[in-house]
Parts: C-alpha cells; structure tokens; sequence
C-alpha cells in the first residue's frame, strides 16, 4: 500500500530552552518521499527538531511548513516514534498497534477492516504469531517491531524516528533497520530519522542534514552513496572544529 507522502520545509527556524537557545536560523527543506537522517553531537537540538516538525513543540521563531501548510500544531499524517516503544503492558500486541485505528474513529467505523490492516501489518513486521501475546512477552526488538506497525497503522505520509535502535543488540536493530527502509518505501512515505549510529544513518537515509554549532544551525547537507559510513565517520570526525 502506497500514501500519499509530504515535503517539509524549514525556514529561520529558532527555539530555546528558558534562556538556552539550542537552533537558531535552522534552514531545510526534504522532499516528499526522501529519506533523510539529521545527525551531530549530542544536545545538538536533533530530537527537539524532530518534534518542532511534527507540532509537538512551536518555534521562538522562523517557519515550519509542511506541503506548504505552516505548522500551527501537532501535524495530522505524521507520526513520531520514540527512542522507547512506550507500549501498553496490559493490552495485547494487536490492541497495541490498533491504538491509532480506535482514536481517528476508524475502528468503530469498520472493526472488521481495522482487525485485518492490523494483523497485515503485524505480518509485515514479522509477528503475525504474536498478535495476542503482551509485551512483556516480546524481546525488545519484536516491542519496537510492534511500535513500528503501530506507527504505520495511521498510514502516516510522514514518519519521524528519534532514536529507535539505540536500546536494541546489533543483530536487532540491523533487521529493524531493514524493516524500517523497506516498508517507509513500499508506501512512499517521507523519513526523517535522528541517528547516532552511522550504520543506522547509512542503512536509512540518502542524504544526511548535520547540526553543529551552538546554539545548533544546519552545517552540511551530505548526499550519501554507497559509501555512506565512510563520508559521514570522516564528516563527524571533524565536526567540532567546523562547529
């Protein structure tokens, strides 16, 4: 299943922290359907991006416009995930991922059409077995594999990554990576992924934004080939004196 997917632009973009400004002057723009990792050291002000994107946090000032819509609130079509799956540990894996489906009303609208998007996608992650077991149950990457259907069950035409790996073992979050990748291209969907592991950043994105300086602005804007891990290890090696 395609969706429709949505271009983001960012324009004199400032945000601070009580009296600590983390982005001052951020300018970016992604295209529908691209697929892009923002990276840079750590309190660079990535993860308060990302939530700025989505709604979840308003700008001192500058502009936020997604398909030229300026952003005023938390974005409809788009969908955060978090470093942590933040599942409910009383319900079951499918009650989990049907979350979205029940507020936007769907579920009770069409129960029976909810139910079968839900295990679909439960297949599609690789738990189709596992539609009535809780998370206390699951590893954490099969938690973070229901927190992903969970995310896609809204048919979101953006979908926003803050760090979702970081918990998991390398064996894991390589075939979370994969996941992640194939299905955001099966539906089209526009990636934006927060990334400290250059395997993810390489294994995810085709371009990469780096944030540096303080407080944080945009310092490059790095298309990634089939050399990804090397250009952005050599970049981010040299990131604190360009910064």
């Amino acid at each position: 299943m395609r969706v429709n997917s949505s271009a983001i632009d960012v324009s004199n973009v400032g945000f601070r922290y009580g009296s600590t400004v983390v982005l001052n002057d951020v300018r970016l723009s992604i295209r529908a359907g691209e697929h892009v990792a923002i990276v840079g050291q750590s309190g660079a002000g990535k993860s308060t991006l990302l939530q700025l994107i989505v709604g979840l946090l308003k700008p001192d000032n500058g502009e936020i416009r997604i398909d030229d819509v300026p952003v005023t609130g938390p974005v409809v079509g788009a969908t955060l995930m978090f470093q942590r799956p933040a599942l409910l540990p009383w319900a079951s894996v499918a009650d989990n991922v049907v979350l979205p489906l029940r507020f936007s009303g769907a579920l009770r609208h069409d129960r029976g059409g909810a139910r079968s998007k839900v295990l679909a996608l439960l297949d599609q992650v690789g738990l189709a077995d596992r539609a009535e077991a809780r998370p206390a149950e699951l590893s954490g990457g099969q938690q973070q594999r229901v927190a992903l259907a969970r995310a896609l069950a809204s048919e979101p035409r953006i979908l926003l990554l803050d760090e979702p790996f970081s918990a998991l073992d390398p064996e894991m979050r390589a075939g979370l990576r994969a996941d992640v990748r194939r299905l955001a291209q099966e539906r089209g969907v526009t990636l934006v992924a927060v990334a400290h592991d250059l395997a993810d950043v390489a294994s995810l994105a085709e371009r990469a934004i780096v944030l540096g300086g303080v407080p944080s602005r945009v310092i490059d804007d790095l298309p990634l080939g089939n050399d990804a891990a090397t250009i952005l290890r050599a970049r981010m090696s040299n990131l604190s004196a360009v910064a």
